[in-house]
């Protein structure tokens, strides 16, 4: 048997990864055609069936799932070298390809990925937000960001984001008319903004004081996935949101949102950029992670002068 070439292998593993031809194509720079025809050629040399097709998706067949297992740790060591040569350049460059939730994205956008942009020039970075937790490693991503007690324990943890902490706010709109919650149960007279984890469960807010903690299953007619449709519900006057300290901060400090229960909020665990320690970590990860540190450090700060008490 022939056999198969670098560019066979690495097209096969961007199909597996992206799910589907037109999608790997794009990214491989080929066309959807050329890229199906060569997978099936692949798969006649080799006298198996690596697909399953269908003309609404494209899965991985058992023998694929595991013939792409065997051969990503061959494919990370090529880029690994790749990646240590272009590191004795003194810059690193290529693709970064990270995997978070949307909140945490919008969390890290700014100024985070901008920053690293504009200080590597040849990096690019891929951002691919979803709910739900990934094999980041077996997705083909260098990276994800999440928060700790999300991170599988097989991985190395960074955090990034030191302090998380999740506040009620209101518009002034909804709660013209409404009594301001003065403790978490008078939230079940009020209509809330609830979100729905990427596992499928509704989320249950959380409070503690002076050692006393609760979880409230809130009432509210509306329920989302996104926690930037939260912040644009609460805003609309819409219910009462359950949202990041530092996304609502500007909306607080401009009056568009009144924070409520404040002495009932509780720390969250740290934002973490997590990673295999069992593979090399590349030039242009080492350089995020420790420019993540960096503004973490600043974020930090600014957050404890701009928020009010």
């Amino acid at each position: 048997m022939a056999r198969a070439s670098l560019a066979e292998l690495e097209a096969f593993a961007t199909v597996a990864r992206r799910g589907g031809f037109r999608v790997a194509a794009r990214e491989l720079g080929a066309s959807s055609s050329g890229l199906s025809h060569a997978i099936a050629a692949l798969e006649e040399r080799m006298n198996v069936r690596l697909f399953n097709r269908t003309t609404r998706s494209v899965a991985l067949t058992a023998a694929g799932a595991q013939f792409l297992e065997e051969i990503l740790p061959a494919l990370a060591a090529i880029d690994g070298a790749i990646a240590n040569v272009g590191e004795g350049l003194g810059e690193p460059s290529g693709l970064l390809r990270l995997n978070m939730a949307a909140g945490s994205a919008r969390f890290i956008m700014e100024p985070l990925i901008r920053d690293y942009l504009e200080r590597y020039p040849r990096m690019q970075v891929e951002v691919v937000s979803e709910a739900a937790l990934v094999d980041v490693i077996g997705q083909g991503f260098d990276a994800g960001v999440r928060l700790r007690d999300a991170v599988p324990p097989d991985m190395i943890a960074v955090p990034i984001i030191p302090e998380v902490r999740l506040i009620v706010v209101g518009s002034p709109g909804y709660l013209v008319d409404r009594p301001l919650p003065t403790v978490p149960r008078d939230l079940l007279a009020h209509e809330c903004i609830r979100y729905r984890m990427g596992s499928g469960r509704i989320y249950h807010w959380e409070f503690m004081r002076d050692g006393e903690r609760l979880e409230l299953d809130v009432p509210g007619r509306l329920i989302l996935d996104d926690s930037g449709l939260m912040l644009d519900a609460a805003l609309a006057g819409m219910g009462l949101g359950y949202l990041a300290e530092e996304t609502v901060a500007p909306h607080v400090q401009a009056g568009r949102l009144t924070r409520l229960l404040a002495d009932w909020m509780p720390q969250e665990p740290p934002l973490c950029i997590y990673y295999s320690g069992r593979r090399h970590v590349p030039a242009k990860l080492t350089s995020f992670i420790e420019l993540a540190r960096h503004h973490a450090k600043r974020r930090s700060f600014t957050l404890a002068q701009n928020i009010p008490g």
